[in-house]
């Protein structure tokens, strides 16, 4: 049976590095890293992970609550969490929790009980007890994506009011004065940043802000085609529309479609996220691309930071957008 010793000779480094990798990964470069483990593999090494995790006081588990695996942009952001936590030695212990409180908490104590060592959350709720504060007043967490600024623990978010201000500027760039929008979730910040920054260009243009333009919404292809239904049936039809994600966006164009309309002719429609699908439907959509897998990766690296007392206050780290214009918004009609 392979030993330590055996790792250490095949991989040309200590048995001390080796231990290193085994326990600490996060210590040891990833060329190092790499070079163990591949020694591992090639001596048939089966370390004892369970010993390994108690010297070392830590399960290198980190639990990441989303509050819908559906979502495709929750997706792409999973995707760069696993990719930064295997790089770190660290495995994603995922939970759909449904935007569920309780089932938030539930999986919460698996941090408090030292079955993982830290938290990610992508909704705006913090689901751990103040008792889990460390001496430089944080929690072991990171808020990503829909956030409570608190100081309390890490944060990564986009400017969400200036990338909405930025799109409605675009589409009264184009002539449109009578904007509709179609909301996600009143509870969420994401819709009260994106309302306001749809207000922000309105009020900057002189457009008065109508509130019979807001549609509600949840973020879903069901939302926006239920809304397309109802605006499409209007007398006094907007001549664009701004949701504010591309799932009901494009749940919006297909009602506007079954309704004849012409997009963009008839209604300009523009979306918020650049999920994949958005640059293939008929006609492509005119979004703000914000990056859904560095904003995974980077809460990963901030929460493994400060699991290792790297973080002793709570950054806020800003992610960028860009405005990507395609074929469907267009000049206003009359």
């Amino acid at each position: 049976m392979a030993n330590i010793r055996d790792v250490a000779d095949n991989a040309g480094v200590s048995v001390a590095t080796v231990s290193r990798t085994l326990q600490q990964p996060e210590r040891v470069s990833p060329k190092t890293r790499n070079k163990v483990m591949a020694a591992v593999q090639a001596v048939g090494y089966k370390p004892n992970l369970m010993a390994v995790k108690f010297r070392s006081g830590k399960t290198h588990n980190l639990v990441v609550l989303v509050p819908t695996v559906a979502n495709v942009f929750f997706a792409r952001v999973i995707s760069g969490m696993q990719e930064a936590a295997a790089e770190l030695g660290y495995s994603i212990l995922l939970a759909n929790t449904l935007g569920n409180s309780d089932i938030e908490s539930h999986y919460a104590k698996m941090v408090s009980t030292s079955q993982a060592d830290g938290l990610i959350q992508l909704r705006a709720n913090n689901p751990l007890d103040v008792s889990m504060i460390n001496d430089h007043g944080l929690l072991p967490m990171v808020n990503a994506c829909e956030v409570i600024d608190n100081g309390q623990y890490p944060v990564v978010s986009l400017d969400n009011r200036a990338a909405a201000r930025a799109m409605t500027e675009h589409l009264i760039g184009k002539g449109h004065s009578r904007i509709a929008m179609v909301k996600g979730p009143d509870s969420s910040p994401l819709t009260q940043e994106r309302l306001a920054g749809y207000k922000d260009a309105l009020a900057n243009a002189n457009i008065a802000f109508d509130e019979k333009l807001l549609f509600p919404g949840d973020f879903t292809l069901q939302a926006g085609y239920n809304a397309g239904v109802h605006i499409a049936a209007l007398h006094n039809r907007p001549t664009a529309v701004f949701c504010e994600n591309d799932e009901t966006a494009i749940g919006a164009m297909q009602a506007f479609k079954q309704a004849n309309l012409n997009i963009p002719k008839d209604i300009s429609v523009a979306g918020f996220d650049d999920i994949a699908f958005s640059a293939f439907v008929d006609p492509p959509l005119t979004t703000i691309a914000q990056p859904a897998e560095e904003f995974g990766r980077t809460a990963v690296t901030l929460l493994v930071d400060l699991l290792n007392g790297k973080i002793r206050k709570a950054p806020k780290v800003i992610m960028p957008f860009e405005l990507i214009v395609r074929e469907s918004t267009g000049e206003a009609s009359s």
